[in-house]
This record gives structure tokens, C-alpha cells and sequence, in this order.
């Protein structure tokens, strides 16, 4: 079985078995891998009809082969990459695409219609434009990137080799800011860019504002989901996670290997360590230091929020146990005098 190489698994049973593709227990037929890994599903195993899994640990109650691993979640991941479907692509460039005459282009692009490309603009080799795509002037993208439908990427911004720009994504739009002046607020010109670096993938409809001055910085294999907003001169460390709908304020800091939870928001000016982690909808007003782990807003670590959130329901009776006692104090006061 050429998967369990791949996988650095151990086969248990026939390693002869072949396969065609992977599935859910509940959904795989006959040639298909899957993976055991949640104990609460042990009752599919008797039923499942695929060929072989993917297991931490031998399981009796599945007959096929097995493919013993260390992390069946990283080796599903892996396998699964084997029979994923390639990205579809354009063949060449399309003529209802709009290239200006002094970009330069790579070789074997795919660039689909209705895409634009603008003066001075580079495209690397392999890279796939899907329609709706705006390239702004000078922008620079790397080889094999691949940016879905409805993305814009203005002027200047730089994008890495193998990064994936999901649909709908605003790569250098101003960032946000003004200056009062009385009654009128006075927008200050955002002179910047961002920088997108290799292996990033950035999830549909997220927004990634320029810098005001230098660079917005979105490091080595950063993965963002759908609906983030990274605000300008903001610096997202090497393979940070930021979950749906996170919010980074201008010039954070984010370290190398952050977790940031969904809904969770990060003040502006701040610095979150490395392989900090941000609970769900945590509210972070202040520097984090590297490999903490905080919830709640305003944020604090992780074993007092969690003392903090029991206390939460039990509000209403020590409320009222304080009432009882200062009525009982005000009584005694009374019959005092």
C-alpha cells in the first residue's frame, strides 16, 4: 500500500489492498481508506465498508487493513492530498482578459476572463487568475499562487510562491486612518503595502489593509479562515492561525505559530508571543507573552477566566446573599441603637 509510505504508517492486514480514494466511516465503499480516531464513532467500524484505516492503535472490531500511525489526523490530512482534485484551470490566457502591454508574465499562467492586470505588474510562472481578479499596478505575485474569483489586490502588494487567496479577499485596501481637525476627520494617506509571503493561504472574504508606512506583513505559512480583518502595519509571525471573523488592530505584533480564535479581537499597537493561543471572542487589550494561553474580555489567563466564567452563573444567588446579609447588618444596627 504506497498510501502507508506516504503516511509513514505500519500496515497491519493485506498491503496489497488498493486503493481509490478516502472517505468518512459512514460514507466509504469498498477501495476507499478512512480514519479512527474518536472513540464515539467505534460503532461505525462494524459497519463501514471501506478497505482500509488509517488508526493511532490496532482496533479489533474492524476487520481490513490498518495503517498504524502516530497522528491519524496529520496522516488523513496527508493522504487526503493524494486524491484531491487538482485546481481546475484556464487553458492559457483568456482574450476577454484585460493584460496590460508592460506587465510581465510567467509561463504556463492560467488566467481565466474578466480578469485585469495592471502596468508594471509581475506574474510568476503557474500562477491561476480565477475572473472577477483585479491586479493592481506593480503588484508582484510568485509562482503556482492561485487566486479565486471576486479577489483584488491593489497597487504594489507582494505575493509569495504556493499562496492561496480564497474569493473575495481585499489585499491592500487603505488601512484606517484619519486625524481630527475640529469637526473633520482628516485621512491620513496610507503610503504602505503588504506583503504576503510563500505558503500562505488566506480564507475567503478577508480584508488585509496596507500599511501607513513601511509594510502589513502576513509571514511563512500563515493560514487565515474566512471574514478576518488585518489592519495596516500589523505583522502576522510564521504558521499563526487566525480563526473566522478575528480582528488585529494597526501595527500588532503577532508572533510565530499564534492561535487566534473566532471572534476574537487584538489591540492596536500591542505584541502577542510566540505560540500564544487567544480563546474564542477573547477581547486582548494588552502584550501577551510567548506560549500563554488567554480568554475572556477583557482577557486574562486561561485557569482564572476559567474560575471567573463558574462564577458567572452563581452571580444571581451571591447577589442575593449579599442583599439577605446587608438587610440582616441594617437590623442589627437598628436594634443597636
Amino acid at each position: 500500500m504506497e498510501i502507508a509510505g506516504i503516511i509513514k504508517g505500519k500496515v497491519i492486514g493485506d498491503e496489497n489492498v488498493r486503493i481509490t480514494g478516502i472517505n468518512s466511516l459512514d460514507k466509504a465503499s469498498e477501495g476507499e481508506i478512512s480514519f479512527f480516531v474518536d472513540t464515539r464513532y467505534r460503532d461505525f467500524l462494524k459497519e463501514t465498508k471501506a478497505s482500509a484505516l488509517i488508526v493511532s492503535a490496532p482496533v479489533e472490531d474492524y476487520k481490513g487493513a490498518q495503517v498504524v500511525v502516530s497522528d491519524p489526523k496529520l496522516a488523513y490530512a496527508r493522504a487526503a492530498g493524494i486524491f484531491a482534485p487538482p485546481v481546475s484551470r484556464y487553458d492559457g490566457i483568456s482574450k476577454n482578459a484585460v493584460i496590460e502591454e508592460t506587465s510581465a508574465i510567467g509561463v504556463n499562467v492560467s488566467i481565466y476572463p474578466m480578469v485585469y492586470v495592471g502596468r508594471e505588474a509581475v506574474i510568476g510562472d503557474n500562477v491561476t487568475l480565477y475572473p472577477g481578479t483585479f491586479i493592481g499596478d506593480k503588484v508582484r505575485i510568485g509562482d503556482r499562487t492561485v487566486i479565486y474569483p471576486n479577489v483584488s489586490i491593489m497597487r504594489d502588494c507582494i505575493v509569495g510562491k504556493d499562496v492561496i487567496i480564497h474569493a473575495g479577499c481585499v489585499i491592500g485596501s487603505d488601512g484606517f486612518g484619519y486625524v481630527r481637525d475640529g469637526s473633520e476627520n482628516v485621512k491620513i494617506p496610507q503610503l504602505g503595502i503588504v506583503q504576503i509571503d510563500d505558503n500562505v493561504e488566506i480564507g475567503a472574504n478577508t480584508t488585509i489593509d496596507r500599511a501607513a508606512n513601511g509594510r502589513t506583513w502576513i509571514k511563512r505559512g500563515v493560514k487565515t479562515d474566512n471574514l478576518v480583518q488585518i489592519a495596516h502595519n500589523v505583522t502576522i509571525g510564521e504558521d499563526s492561525i487566525l480563526v473566522s471573523l478575528s480582528g488585529i488592530s494597526g501595527s500588532a505584533q503577532i508572533g510565530r505559530e499564534v492561535v487566534i480564535g473566532g471572534q476574537a479581537g487584538v489591540k492596536d499597537h500591542i505584541e502577542i508571543g510566540d505560540r500564544a493561543i487567544i480563546g474564542p471572542r477573547a477581547g486582548v487589550h494588552k502584550t501577551i507573552k510567548s506560549g500563554e494561553m488567554v480568554l475572556g474580555d477583557p482577557s486574562m489567563p486561561y485557569r482564572l477566566w476559567m474560575r471567573v466564567s463558574s462564577l458567572i452563573a452563581k452571580l444571581p444567588e451571591i447577589n442575593d446573599r449579599l442583599r439577605s446579609l446587608e438587610n440582616r447588618l441594617k437590623g442589627s444596627e437598628k436594634e443597636e441603637k
